[in-house]
């Protein structure tokens, strides 16, 4: 029982350092806005969630999502609709300029949020999921995207059977029809008409508390991706991913063709590394992949069997086949990138197995016959035994008899343990 005395005042004291400690977030009068092209990957989905969280923390009206996207990975677009179903602040997202596009996730996406908007000329929709290894996708899996689309047009009061109709038929229409249809809120024609027209609508967020929106006139908070994930979202592009791998593997093919440039290599390891985390951040087909690993196996093999071309040819129909395969859906590898691509490769590993062959049949050009009767200039002395440049090599020289100065002009008359025996240029007898 006494315990109990001094148990309540101290919870009391604690709850209130806590409210000291951590107040409520203010209201700040903005909204927070962000931007997304391109399509929907992990980097995004941490992004939006990001920016819900500042946006609940930070004390702003909304947080408002311009969007346009070509659609992305289904575990990214859940992850983002999970965040907006249970935000605390009101989301809006709005496809927008004219010509951009909310397909495949992004239709989803734009459904989940508090208030759906739409510029002119833009599309919505073909929420079809693809399968990623190439092959025709099943009624379970159609099924399954279908009722997460009717529950999240349900969750906002939207049309669901038009959200059903984007996953089992394709379906897209533009803002004009989709507003029609129930599937978005409004159609605005820029930002600030979006805003001005928001402004005294009600939502309902997730704890079921009602939110008039007050957004005339309102500061824009812009919120980016950060450098780090603008590099990541920047190499989540499969086009970019295939080059770097590809290319990568042709800077480390001439640095063993020539060895010793180190610059070749540097770049080479830089792009290959530069592709794996390509590669880690976007959907691949396991198949695709193993098919491209083999093919630069096997083109690193043309500069150890040169001459017939068969292991660069073999590699570069591999490299072919692995990019077709590599990517599915909105992350489709492009031929114009592919197929230069592998031409160039497959040269590439041509002319590096030719020089290597070239540099192995090569006659010696190095050794003390051949450096007997060079001239060269004495660098350094100590104890009257001199240190020399030759052939990009220094080498220790030394006369039988005298001793030799700084800046003087020697001739190569023998090599004796490694040393150069010299003698001065002017006394040096003919060879």
């Amino acid at each position: 029982m006494p315990r109990r005395r001094w148990l309540v005042p101290l919870v009391v004291l604690v709850l209130c350092w806590v409210g000291w400690a951590y107040p409520a977030a203010a209201d700040t009068g903005a909204v927070l806005r962000t931007r997304i092209t391109g399509p929907i990957t992990p980097v995004v989905a941490d992004h939006l969630a990001d920016g819900v969280r500042e946006a609940e923390h930070g004390g702003y009206r909304a947080y408002l999502v311009e969007l346009d996207t070509p659609g992305g990975l289904d575990t990214s677009m859940r992850s983002i609709i999970q965040s907006f179903l249970a935000a605390q602040v009101p989301v809006i997202v709005y496809v927008s300029p004219a010509g951009a596009r909310a397909a495949s996730a992004g239709a989803l996406i734009t459904f989940s949020a508090h208030i759906a908007a739409m510029a002119p000329g833009t599309t919505i929709g073909a929420s079809t999921p693809v399968d990623l290894q190439g092959g025709k996708i099943s009624d379970k899996v159609i099924n399954d995207a279908a009722a997460f689309a009717r529950t999240v047009a349900t969750q906002r009061g939207r049309n669901v059977e038009f959200a059903e109709q984007t996953v089992r038929e394709g379906r897209a229409v533009t803002a004009d029809e989709a507003l029609k249809l129930g599937a978005v809120d409004l159609v605005a024609g820029d930002r600030g008409e979006l805003l001005s027209t928001l402004d005294g609508r009600s939502v309902v967020l997730a704890d079921g508390r009602t939110v008039v929106l007050r957004t005339r006139g309102v500061p824009v908070v812009d919120r980016g991706l950060g450098a780090l994930r603008s590099v990541l979202q920047l190499l989540a592009d499969p086009n970019l991913a295939f080059l770097f791998l590809s290319l990568g593997t042709l800077a480390l093919l001439y640095e063993l063709a020539s060895p010793g440039h180190l610059v070749s290599g540097i770049v080479g390891v830089i792009m290959l590394v530069l592709g794996f985390v390509a590669l880690s951040v976007l959907p691949i087909n396991t198949g695709g992949v193993i098919l491209v690993l083999v093919g630069l196996a096997l083109l690193v093999a043309e500069l150890y069997a040169p001459g017939t071309a068969v292991f660069a040819l073999t590699g570069a129909g591999c490299l072919l086949a692995g990019g077709l395969l590599l990517f599915q859906g909105p992350f489709r590898l492009s031929l114009a990138v592919l197929l230069p691509t592998v031409l160039v490769v497959a040269a590439g590993a041509v002319v590096a197995g030719r020089l290597t062959w070239a540099a192995r049949h090569r006659p010696v050009l190095t050794g003390p016959s051949l450096l007997v009767g060079r001239e060269v200039t004495v660098r350094r002395t100590d104890d009257g035994r001199g240190r020399v440049m030759l052939e990009g090599a220094w080498w220790n020289a030394r006369r039988r008899d005298g001793e030799l100065r700084v800046g003087q002009r020697v001739r190569v008359v023998a090599m004796e343990n490694l040393d150069l025996v010299v003698e001065p240029a002017e006394e040096a007898p003919d060879e």
